[in-house]
């Protein structure tokens, strides 16, 4: 593969299993020192960023830069890097540590998340949950997996169980963020016949849907193409959807809007996609 070829899903799908060897390494970084005695920064944005982050993105770029050298790497933590010239085609996008503010309170849901984007679109997605001992995959038209961390020795995934959307009930189970729940995303689910609500710091929470635990998950305040990209991915492998609150397609490599995401509500089935919109 030469730089600006294009990842299809099905070259994506023999990728798989290299991707989460390489997540399933990183997820072992983040645990190897103790949350209370991380070293942790504030960068510009305000936003923390530890020891941790750093020493998992040492290892995703290492890892991706042998899997597949010529293909460009988008990481949050280098992303200015990223703002002088437009995409490729195909690029994989990761965020070394998602949810690191839970990952600081010594919560156990912060995560480490990797994506192939191909023409704007999310096709293959890795999410590992390392302090929970799971890992999510999935690719574009194929399927999506919870998968068991072995985090002692050299670390892989194992014990592969397929996962899949649930049709939406009458009531519906919603999974929000813990840090940035807005007033617009009250308003949303202000419209919605509600059964149960979970709070939720990381992208763990595509992974929720994409199981079957939960419907819907809205978000209507900004956020950045590394931290849904992988989510995308493994949602719509297991039947779900993503859209702008307009029901639109997003589209990722913005790298002129700084990889921005204004907002979007992620649907486990699609057909409730849009409905409780006025």
């Amino acid at each position: 593969m030469t730089t600006g070829d294009e990842i299809t899903p099905g070259m994506a799908a023999q990728l798989l299993d290299g991707l989460t060897d390489i997540v399933a390494r990183a997820s072992a970084a983040t645990l190897a020192v103790p949350f209370s005695t991380v070293a942790k920064r504030i960068k510009t944005d305000l936003t923390p960023v530890t020891a941790a982050d750093d020493a998992s993105e040492a290892i995703l770029l290492e890892g991706l830069g042998q899997l597949l050298p010529q293909t460009r790497v988008i990481s949050e933590e280098r992303v200015l890097q990223s703002f002088a010239s437009p995409l490729p085609p195909s690029f994989v996008i990761v965020d070394p540590l998602d949810g690191t503010r839970e990952f600081l309170a010594g919560r156990d849901e912060f995560t480490v998340n990797v994506a192939i984007v191909t023409n704007g679109t999310p096709i293959a997605g890795v999410i590992a949950a390392p302090a929970q001992g799971l890992l999510w995959r999935g690719v574009s038209g194929g399927r999506a997996e919870r998968l068991q961390l072995r985090l002692s020795g050299e670390p892989r995934a194992e014990g592969g169980t397929v996962v899949r959307v649930r049709p939406a009930p009458d009531r519906l189970v919603v999974t929000t963020s813990r840090s940035h729940l807005d007033e617009h995303t009250e308003d949303f689910l202000s419209r919605l016949p509600i059964a149960n609500r979970y709070l939720c710091g990381s992208a763990v929470k595509f992974c929720q849907l994409a199981q079957g635990d939960a419907d819907v998950y809205p978000r209507l305040s900004p956020t950045s193409e590394w931290d849904i990209a992988a989510g995308q991915a493994i949602l719509t492998a297991a039947g779900g959807t993503v859209t702008t609150p307009d029901n639109e397609a997003l589209v990722f490599g913005r790298w002129e809007k700084k990889f921005h995401v204004p907002a979007f509500i992620a649907w486990a089935d699609p057909r409730r996609a849009g409905l409780t919109l006025p």
